[in-house]
Order: structure tokens, then C-alpha cells, then sequence
């Protein structure tokens, strides 16, 4: 069986749909986060394993930085939101940048600005509209991208009400009515909450601000609207499926995440293992494998001379990489006294929370001999960081699924996670990383003291280091999985139309 027959998909109005993925992220043209990896990493293996396939992405102003050709996909079109009338206009990229089929919605009001979401740790007050009108706006341009049927998939609050502008603006027309929708949740602590009184503004009927649709505490909850007019929804571990599902760990949905039943799942993401391969990466110092690790020392080393750090092969060194938000767990890392009383160096790298920024700038002052700080990301810096630690931190408050641990693991850094959603998932503890429970400073220690004892066995941490490092994290498994879930989805819309 070739890749085209193993995941070719059941017809739907007797034909092989394309799938439509709308995310307002996207790699490599507008990312904050592991949204744009995630939604380009699904559709770039599907779209290599032979699946007919499209992106939809707003035309910010950063995608210009990245676009080689653009071609326009029909003539301008315009949408009415109540009193308004919206005109947007769909480009299709010729040569793409990202290895995938991708349109870009353009409307220079909504999407031709210097952020993606707002300026100077503001949102945009008018976000509301911005991402209303990309759900509406994708779904009106879904027969310009294919001339057949189409599956779509919807990414994250920005994109949920596609769903709704689906089965409301459209309903009642044989070809939208036949689409089955698939909504993944990346992130459930972010929903798009506005006022009641946008619902005219967007152009939707009062009838949908009801408990049962988009009515979330007298507010307006974009996500809601997805997960209650969709066929299908995911989130991106099955530990997180089952933590949305909670009051701990719901925020505030977990009654519809529940009220889904099984139409509500959990698949990891996956990882690029050909960009991530210490044997082949040309951006660290020295590439290894799991066969020859030797070659992690010099990274090991070219980390510390870039950092400023005492360069000591012996002294363990801790690398955290990401986000500074009290998500990411930082809060239980930067004040915690008897962290930094442990022999080891420690580097972070992100931007964000000033006030946790502040707090780890003040680290490295008391320690500059400990403590390394980066705050400008850098993709190459991310893979030298990575390949050069011992430890990987990851103390999560929550983590839907993570990215960053299962990179670590495949440099033989071993993770000190939480046991929390795709942490719990993807790091088997004492095997190829390190997990504690509670989200406090004394677990993250004893967590941390664990680690470090296992280091100082250097036959252990290399048979820690080995087997972390021959562990799976590509995207074949991940597009096998979607691929039962969108015949699901095919199945309930067809039983729907009947």
C-alpha cells in the first residue's frame, strides 16, 4: 500500500474532499507559539503523503516578509456584518515558503499590522472583528480553493466560528451543509470572550447567543461557538482531552467538552525529525547521535562560551526555552532558592511577562557565573541550546502538548517536566525524563534532585540519554491518527444531511 492509498480519506459527495486547515498562525509566515507549527507540521505531512490540501492564513503584514509569488484566487468579494460591508480578497501563493498549498485572506484594515494579535502587550480592541471576519470570510472563499469537496479544519478561537458563519449563513445550501468540520483546540485557556453585544456586529443572529451555542456567563465565547456547531473537535495530547473535561482543568468549558462525548479526542503533535537530528544539524557545533554521543560535549561547551558561562564540561547544565508566563511555570523557578542552590548552570532563552523577564534578569546578576539570559528568541540558538544542556525544564502550570521536550529528548536532553497534558504524554519518568505532581517549588526540586543524581552515573544518563533519544515524535503517526478522526467527521456530516 502506497502513502495516497494509506491515508486517503472516504468521499464525501462522492469525491475525495480537500482538506482546509484556517489557523491564524502559521509557519513560517506568522507564529507566536507552537500554533503555526502545529497547524503547518499536520498539513505539510498530509500534504506529502498525497491528501489534497489548503491553508487559509490572513495576509498580515509579517507574511509579506516571507511570500515569494502570489497570484489572486478570484476577484474580490464582500460580506455583510450587520451595518457593515467588508470586502476581502484571496491570494494564492505560488511558490510556497511553508512546503504546503497556501492562500492568504487579505483585508489591509484587519490584518495589515505590526502584531498579530495587538502592540505593546495590548490586544487589538477590535480583535473580535479581525477573526470573525477571517472565520467568515475563509468559509465564503472555500469553493475558490477546490473544485470539488471540502473537509474543513478549523485551529484554535480565531478560527472556531467558521463553524457557526457555516451552519448559519450557509445553511440551507447543499454543497456547505455537506462539510464536515474538525476544530482543534491548541490552546483551551484561550477563547476569544467578548461582550453580548458583538453578536450584531459580526453578523450573526441573536439566536445563537443562547447556553447552548455561544453564551458563556453573558459573554460571548467564539470557542464555544466552535465546539458546539462542529462535528468533530481534538485537542493536541489525550491527557489534556481528559484535563479539558474537568473544573480544574476545563477552563470553564469543561460542561461541553463533556457534552461532546467521544467526538472529543486527544492527539499529540508531532516534530520536524529531519530538522530536529543532532546527527545532520548544521546549526550546532558538533553533530551526534545515540550510537556516538561524544559530539554533545563540544555543543555542551560552544553553549556555555555563548552564554558567557564558565566552560565546565563536569557542572550540569538546565535550559528553559520558551514563553516567560506563569503558564510555562516560571513562577515556581525564578524565586526558588533551593533550585538554585543545586550545582548546575542554568540557561534561559523567551520574552513575555515583564515582571518574570525582570525576575530572571535579576538572576543572572546575583549569578552571572549560573545564569545565562537570552531574550530575543533565535531559531538557531534554540538548536544549540538544546543540543548543548543536560536537563531540559519544562515546570508547566499546564501544557496542552509541548514541542520543546520531545526536541530535548531527540538531543538526548532530558526533560524535568510536570505531569501534565503532552508532558505526561510524550516523557516516561525514569526512563527518558523526569515528571513531578504538584505545581510547587519543592516538587520542581525534588524533581530536579532525581535528575541530577541519575547525571552523576554517566553509564546511566547514557542509557537515559539513548533511550530518550530513540524515541518517535515525527508526523506520520500524528496525520494516521486525524485521519479516523476526519472519517468520523465525514460520517456525522453525512448522517446530518440525510
Amino acid at each position: 500500500m502506497n502513502a495516497q492509498q494509506r491515508f486517503a480519506l472516504p468521499p464525501v459527495a462522492g469525491e475525495q474532499p480537500t482538506i482546509v486547515h484556517l489557523s491564524a498562525e502559521y509557519f513560517p509566515y506568522a507564529r507566536t507559539g507552537g500554533l503555526a507549527e502545529a497547524a503547518w507540521g499536520l498539513h505539510r505531512d498530509q500534504h506529502r503523503n498525497g491528501l489534497k490540501t489548503m491553508a487559509i492564513v490572513p495576509l498580515y503584514r509579517t507574511v509579506r516578509q516571507h511570500v515569494r509569488r502570489l497570484e489572486p484566487a478570484g476577484d474580490p468579494f464582500t460580506l455583510q456584518f450587520g451595518a457593515r460591508a467588508e470586502t476581502f480578497r484571496l491570494w494564492r501563493e505560488l511558490e510556497p515558503a511553508s512546503e504546503t498549498p497556501t492562500c492568504f485572506l487579505e483585508h489591509d484594515g484587519f490584518f495589515d499590522r505590526d502584531g498579530l494579535y495587538g502592540e505593546h502587550g495590548a490586544d487589538y480592541p477590535d480583535n473580535y472583528r479581525r477573526f470573525a471576519a477571517f472565520a467568515a470570510a475563509s468559509v465564503a472563499a472555500l469553493p475558490r480553493v477546490t473544485n470539488g469537496a471540502v473537509l474543513l479544519h478549523a485551529h484554535d478561537w480565531h478560527a472556531a466560528l467558521a463553524a457557526v458563519y457555516l451552519r448559519t449563513w450557509w445553511k440551507g445550501n447543499p454543497w456547505f451543509d455537506r462539510i464536515p468540520v474538525v476544530l482543534s483546540v491548541h490552546n483551551g485557556g484561550y477563547q476569544g470572550h467578548f461582550g453580548a453585544n458583538v453578536i450584531p456586529d459580526i453578523g450573526l443572529p441573536w439566536d445563537v447567543f443562547t447556553p447552548d451555542k455561544l453564551e458563556w456567563y453573558g459573554k460571548t465565547n467564539y470557542l464555544k461557538g466552535g465546539l458546539t456547531h462542529t462535528d468533530m473537535a481534538t485537542t493536541v495530547s489525550p491527557t489534556h482531552s481528559e484535563e479539558l473535561r474537568t473544573p480544574a482543568g476545563g477552563f470553564g468549558l469543561q460542561e461541553v467538552f463533556e457534552w461532546l462525548g467521544n467526538r472529543f479526542t486527544g492527539v499529540l503533535n508531532g516534530i520536524d525529525q529531519s530538522v530536529w537530528n543532532p546527527a545532520t544539524d548544521p546549526q550546532i557545533a558538533a553533530q551526534f547521535s545515540a550510537a556516538d554521543l561524544d559530539g554533545k560535549r563540544a555543543c555542551k561547551l560552544d553553549l556555555q562560551h555563548r552564554l558567557g558561562l564558565p566552560e565546565n564540561p563536569f557542572l550540569p547544565v538546565v535550559a528553559s526555552i520558551g514563553r516567560m508566563a506563569t503558564q510555562k511555570g516560571l513562577d515556581i523557578v525564578v524565586h526558588n532558592h533551593a533550585l538554585f542552590h543545586l550545582a548546575a548552570q542554568y540557561v534561559f532563552m523567551g520574552s513575555g511577562d515583564q515582571r518574570l523577564e525582570d525576575a530572571v534578569h535579576a538572576l543572572h546578576t546575583a549569578m552571572p557565573s549560573r545564569v545565562g539570559v537570552v531574550t530575543k528568541f533565535s531559531d538557531s540558538l534554540e538548536h544549540v541550546m538544546i543540543a548543548g544542556a543536560d536537563l531540559y525544564l519544562m515546570p508547566s502550570q499546564y501544557e496542552p502538548c509541548g514541542l520543546t521536550q520531545m526536541r530535548a529528548q531527540r538531543y538526548g536532553t532530558v526533560p524535568v517536566a510536570r505531569r501534565v497534558g503532552g508532558l505526561a504524554d510524550t516523557i516516561d519518568d525514569g526512563l527518558t525524563g523526569f515528571l513531578f505532581d504538584a505545581f510547587d517549588e519543592r516538587a520542581l526540586v525534588g524533581g530536579m534532585w532525581r535528575a541530577m543524581t541519575e547525571h552523576r552515573s554517566a553509564k546511566a544518563w547514557r542509557e537515559m540519554q539513548r533511550e530518550a533519544m530513540s524515541r518517535d515524535f515525527g508526523w506520520d503517526r500524528v496525520a494516521e491518527r486525524y485521519n479516523d478522526i476526519y472519517t468520523r467527521a465525514i460520517a456525522l456530516a453525512a448522517r446530518r444531511t440525510r
